[in-house]
């Protein structure tokens, strides 16, 4: 006699500022494995592989916020020892406190995670299981706008900015996915890891899951940068976003600052993360990104227009900082309007 696996116990963790989208898609995912594929064939459906919850501190009903009322499955402590919690994208100012909810989510995370449980997070629900302590010493990932701010409050988590999926840890028990829609990338892993990797392709085909096996560094704003209160550093930063195409833009801005270029680095590494060289860099590139989305100007101008004498130089320098060639990210990044092949038809 043949004894069925039992289900995956599964916690999908909720709050006000949860991503309700996120949350959703991988409710519905996780619930068709063993189903859709089977209903769509004609074949008789398998027992469920996943035994998902919306979970949140009081399980009482919450407007997110985006003004939908939602009702969880229960409560975090009532559920019961889980095999794998999913914590989603979560919406806060990243340069802000982290949400109160964080300090009664910690310890019942901690607690599951000694217990064996496997504990996931989409976008800057990274930060969550960074504030539990559970990535010290781990590489993880975040959503791009939430990487710094991961590295500058938790220097000891090595921050992969670029990887879309990073599991880690004993037993690849934690594993950090990066900006929202890396929820998708999250879930195949965890089908195939679970369920194993037909019902994983079959989910891919189900939702029309594509890997973001390029990483994310292309979809990165290089200029989101960290909050910091010297005025006279971000006034060089002001005065470095008009004038970065300058031969020697960063002796210039410490003959602006009144500084010489050693205390300008000691002074802009500490205030941003960054050397006054790197800055100037990722103005650089950020630039060069708009350009090649909105322009048809050959690369070599490009290069040019935004400070390079050397053609070389730029090539090498955007594929360290997007992670692919800049003649790629223009055949990615065109605009899905001028490339769609359905027509647009204007109602104005």
């Amino acid at each position: 006699m043949t004894m069925t696996k039992p289900a995956c116990r599964t916690a999908v963790v909720t709050m006000p500022c949860a991503g309700t989208s996120t949350v959703f898609c991988i409710l519905d995912a996780l619930a068709s494995v063993g189903r859709d594929w089977e209903m769509l064939h004609g074949t008789q459906p398998k027992p469920p592989v996943f035994d998902a919850a919306l979970l949140s501190i009081d399980g009482e009903s919450y407007i997110d916020i985006n003004g939908r009322r939602i009702t969880p499955d229960g409560t975090l402590k009532g559920f019961g020892q889980p095999d794998l919690i999913i914590v989603p994208d979560l919406h806060f100012d990243p340069s802000a406190p982290l949400p109160e909810e964080f300090a009664q989510i910690i310890p019942w995370l901690v607690n599951a995670h000694s217990n064996g449980a496997m504990i996931t997070s989409v976008c800057s629900g990274a930060l969550l299981l960074a504030a539990a302590g559970l990535l010290n010493g781990l590489d993880a990932t975040s959503h791009w706008g939430f990487c710094d701010v991961i590295a500058r409050r938790f220097p000891e988590i090595r921050v992969r900015r670029e990887r879309i999926l990073v599991p880690a840890g004993e037993g690849h028990r934690i594993v950090t996915a990066g900006g929202a829609s890396a929820w998708g990338d999250l879930v195949l892993y965890l089908v195939g890891r679970i369920a194993g990797q037909e019902e994983a392709r079959r989910i891919a085909k189900i939702y029309l899951l594509q890997p973001h096996s390029e990483g994310q560094l292309h979809y990165a704003s290089l200029v989101a940068g960290a909050q910091h209160e010297d005025g006279l550093i971000a006034e060089a930063q002001i005065w470095a976003a008009d004038n970065y195409a300058l031969a020697t833009p960063v002796a210039a801005m410490a003959g602006r600052c009144g500084l010489t270029e050693r205390s300008l680095l000691r002074r802009f590494r500490k205030s941003t993360g960054q050397t006054p060289v790197e800055y100037i860099q990722t103005l650089r590139i950020e630039e060069a990104k708009q350009m090649l989305e909105t322009t048809d100007m050959p690369i070599e101008e490009i290069a040019a227009e935004v400070g390079y004498t050397e053609t070389s130089s730029f090539r090498n320098a955007f594929r360290r900082y997007v992670g692919m060639p800049a003649s790629t990210y223009r055949k990615k990044r065109l605009s899905p309007i001028s490339t769609s092949p359905y027509k647009v038809v204007s109602t104005g």
